[in-house]
């Protein structure tokens, strides 16, 4: 079977109906945070669910990469919250939290099973690998 042929093989960008609820309700949450309680929470709440779409559908990276920028992000918001100059606090934070995550989804696409955006430029042999892990070999 050819991997193009074979239904289970579907690199690129991905969105689901759960990717849609995911996101709708991530929104809602902002925008009642950011109403009802702190407007700063709710760009976290934002940046949180931006980063889950980022990494879940658009670069598709694997979980140990998602879980090192949930980690550095959760440890870089924690920092933040308790500084004494939480302007500059949470904007290091942020800014550390995308350099962190250009990291990762640069050494995703670097892999020989990226599969996400772009696939086709930064992973050509795709189809091949994926065919040498099906067949297993």
């Amino acid at each position: 079977m050819k991997p193009e042929d074979d239904p289970d093989f579907q690199p690129g960008f991905r969105f689901s109906g759960f990717d849609a609820t995911i996101l709708i309700v991530g929104a809602l949450t902002a925008i009642g945070v950011a109403i009802f309680w702190l407007p700063l929470a709710a760009v976290v709440v934002a940046f949180v669910v931006g980063h889950f779409f980022l990494f879940c559908n658009v670069f598709r990276i694997a979980r140990a990469p998602e879980l090192i920028w949930a980690a550095a992000f959760f440890g870089l918001a924690t920092w933040a919250m308790l500084s004494t100059r939480p302007v500059f606090a949470w904007s290091l934070a942020f800014g550390l939290s995308l350099a962190i995550a250009a990291i990762l989804i640069a050494l995703e696409t670097r892999k020989p099973s990226y599969h996400g955006v772009g696939w086709q430029r930064f992973n050509p042999g795709l189809k091949d690998w994926w065919n040498r892990v099906r067949s297993g070999n």
